[in-house]
């Protein structure tokens, strides 16, 4: 099997955390985005991970690129960088890493973590997987029969059609029948508000008798902006407690209190302090005299004298806040 992870964006409702890391190398509860997926994903597989293509733009750098890399052959794959050049939809985006499309294929957008059980059924022509959602007019979404057989994808249906919304996880059994399908948009400037759409492709090889499936996943995060990321990693964080070693043996806590679960990464200082719940702090943090939650804190980062809720904060950052010097008569109430 292979697997496409498509993250050539450029994270602009991410920024400005995303002038300087690509989106998915954003870290949660220690680990990029993009490798909790892959991981995710090899968990699901039945069968070994030939090859990782990750497409990303040409302006993310050799050091991101060795990165990937890294990550695919830490899981027993071969990693392949592809590049997209100019944005023009998901299907142009898979198309470019058109040598990975052959035999039993996996695509993930890497700006997507789910918790799921499932196993990858191989023998099924092509797999959608889908949650359900209580506002489906904001989503692409499938419309399925009684048996679990897809009938008709459908984009932010104005009308209910159906709950199930898309969130951009695939399976399809022939790669090479999907990378015909995508050049066929190509070939014929088939767009959709401009861009060529994965779901025209999907929605023609449905009309010639490929038979696509839901799988349904128990959760979908999104790590498309701020506040989806940080409560992205507060759910990672609870999911993982009992099965990774969130807090390093390197880091030095020194009359803190720890109020989990949190990730504390190598090297990490933390004094006079009070952290978590929901706080990863990468390598390198120092956090002294403050209180923080429900946060990340990213690599080699000094935090001082703070109060910190629902906040990303970027990586070499130096942050401290004024201590206050207050005069408050008897009964007065500050907020």
């Amino acid at each position: 099997m292979n697997i496409i992870i498509p993250m050539a964006g450029m994270g602009k409702r991410m920024r400005p955390h995303t002038l300087t890391t690509a989106k998915p190398l954003i870290p949660i509860a220690g680990k990029p985005i993009v490798q909790r997926l892959v991981e995710d994903i090899i968990a699901t597989a039945n069968e070994k991970v030939e090859e990782i293509a990750f497409i990303i733009g040409p302006s993310f750098g050799s050091d991101v690129e060795k990165h990937l890399c890294a990550v695919a052959e830490s899981m027993g794959a071969k990693g392949k960088i592809c590049y997209q050049e100019n944005p023009q939809g998901t299907a142009h985006a898979i198309l470019c890493a058109a040598d990975s499309l052959k035999g039993n294929v996996f695509i993930a957008f890497a700006d997507t973590l789910f918790k799921a059980t499932f196993s990858i059924d191989t023998s099924k022509d092509a797999i959608v997987w889908t949650q359900r959602v209580e506002d489906p007019t904001q989503f692409g979404v499938v419309k399925q029969n009684a048996d679990g057989v897809i009938e008709a994808f459908v984009e932010k249906p104005a009308e209910f059609v159906s709950d199930l919304a898309i969130i951009g996880v695939y399976y399809f059994k022939d790669g090479k029948l999907l990378k015909k399908e995508l050049q066929r948009l190509i070939d014929n400037n088939i767009k959709l508000k401009g861009e060529y759409q994965l779901t025209d492709a999907m929605d023609h090889m449905l009309q010639n008798g490929v038979k696509f499936y839901t799988g349904e996943v128990e959760e979908w995060l999104d790590c498309g902006n701020k506040d989806a990321t940080i409560y992205t990693n507060q759910r990672i964080l609870e999911i993982k407690k009992d099965t990774e070693q969130l807090v390093a043996k390197s880091a030095k806590i020194t009359n803190s209190v720890i109020i989990a679960p949190c990730y504390i990464g190598e090297g990490v200082i933390i004094t006079n302090s009070v952290i978590g719940p929901h706080v990863s702090l990468e390598a390198g943090v120092q956090v002294s005299d403050s209180r923080v939650y429900n946060s990340i804190i990213q690599t080699s980062s000094i935090v001082k004298n703070a109060q910190l809720g629902n906040s990303l904060i970027g990586k070499s950052v130096n942050y401290t806040e004024k201590p206050k010097e207050l005069s408050l008569g008897d009964f007065s109430t500050q907020q």
